[in-house]
């Protein structure tokens, strides 16, 4: 479920407002929004929107962003109807290029050349369909990436609908693990990969971070994709480099450009080295080596 937790104010506080708590909540990737709510008596509301895992942690941020700003507003929430928002935003889209990668629906095969990796995602309960900068930009450091160093054995980790982990599968025909957080992507990687010829060299597993026996025991890995948000990634870097391989590849992603220098550091600490940055609109895809 997802909800909303808002709040209002006078336009000059709500927008001071606003500006604090999306600097607090920066590396997290919430949705911050402000819009007018009454126009006659000047009044904004700030809302902040997240899922049922993040509600306590997020609104304990919120009020404590806004007692040390000394602020007293009383924070509202809203539970938001169950809506497949994936399908919805997926109606009309057109099949996405990124390199020989066509990531397209099922009414759009038509458009698949001779020399395309045709990736074929439908609408579904789970993040990823190749319309999103940071997916697409995944697409194209992977290419890159498996051109130059041949992995063997890939992790994908967050893989939402299995996009990128198939992409790796077609492209190298090597094993992938694909793991995510929620039973229900993990469901539709692993159907996403039997409808794209890739099911034999796809196993997709449901775990939190790296806490699964099976990543445990396919380790060390020659390449790790995690399309994910900077802050948990920033947390993950001590675990990433447990189970890369030395000289092994990282392609991160879900940074906003602004975020893209911290979550550098967090991987230099463990010893990586950035090699390179690209950008999709305000979003970046990174590519380390250990």
């Amino acid at each position: 479920m997802q909800w909303r937790l808002f709040f209002e104010a006078l336009e000059p506080d709500a927008k001071r407002l606003y500006g604090l708590l999306a600097a607090a909540f920066e590396l997290d990737g919430y949705t911050i929004a402000i819009s007018e709510t009454d126009e006659s008596a000047g009044l904004h509301s700030v809302e902040l929107y997240v899922n049922d895992a993040d509600l306590d942690h997020a609104r304990a941020g919120m009020c404590a962003t806004l007692a040390r700003a000394g602020a007293a507003v009383a924070i509202e929430t809203e539970a938001l109807p169950d809506i497949d928002w994936v399908a919805k935003s997926l109606e009309g889209l057109k099949p996405v290029r990124a390199g020989r990668f066509l990531v397209h629906g099922a009414h759009d095969r038509d458009q698949v050349h001779a020399n395309d990796l045709s990736i074929e995602i439908e609408a579904a309960q789970a993040f990823g369909t190749g319309h999103h900068g940071t997916t697409a930009g995944c697409l194209e450091m992977i290419a890159d990436v498996v051109r130059r160093e041949r992995p063997r054995n890939v992790l994908d980790l967050g893989t939402g609908s299995g996009v990128l982990a198939i992409a790796v599968a077609k492209l190298a025909h090597v094993p992938v693990l694909a793991t995510d957080i929620d039973p229900i992507a993990t469901a539709v990687a692993a159907r996403n990969a039997r409808l794209n010829g890739a099911g034999a060299n796809i196993e997709a597993v449901t775990a939190t971070g790296f806490r699964h026996r099976e990543i445990a025991g396919r380790a060390p890995y020659d390449l790790i994709i995690a399309n994910i948000l900077a802050r948990p990634l920033m947390r993950l870097a001590p675990d990433m480099a447990r189970h890369l391989r030395p000289g092994g590849s990282l392609i991160l992603s879900g940074i906003l450009a602004r975020q893209r220098n911290a979550v550098i550091a967090a991987y230099a600490g463990q010893r990586f080295r950035h090699v390179r940055t690209l950008t999709r609109g305000e979003w970046v895809s990174l590519h380390l080596k250990r």
